[in-house]
């Protein structure tokens, strides 16, 4: 189970850092071409959705199906577990809601600039007229 999770935290990383890569100021050039290269790349990066929502089907049924541990008759370190476990849920669930978000983040920062781009080349048109 570790795996996933750790998939999912290196999708995360390359999700935000394309982020921060789109939105930085940069040549004309070089924003086209990267654009270009991460629209590419969107389609197959997809699976980032379904994945995290399986996860979160996986956090909820493990929610639901946890013993609890909030009476006198736990030991210490029974509650610590109990705790870090609930810790370690909610870190997931913010893993995941970030997975959902940085993707629909980078799909729309890249329809943005096609959309300007085309816009660009419209207004080239009429003033060439």
């Amino acid at each position: 189970m570790a795996l996933q999770w750790m998939i999912l935290t290196y999708v995360v990383a390359a999700e935000a850092a394309l982020a921060l890569l789109l939105t930085l100021p940069s040549p004309k050039l070089l924003k086209n071409h990267l654009v270009s290269l991460v629209s590419l790349i969107l389609q197959p990066a997809l699976f980032v959705v379904p994945f995290a929502g399986f996860q979160l089907l996986d956090i909820y049924w493990k929610n639901e199906h946890r013993l609890m541990c909030t009476s006198e008759i736990c030991t210490a370190s029974e509650r610590d577990r109990y705790e870090k476990s609930i810790y370690k849920a909610q870190r997931n669930v913010v893993l995941c809601a970030s997975a959902c978000l940085l993707y629909w983040c980078i799909y729309r920062i890249c329809k943005y600039y096609k959309e300007i781009q085309r816009l660009e080349e419209i207004e080239k048109k009429f003033k060439d007229l």
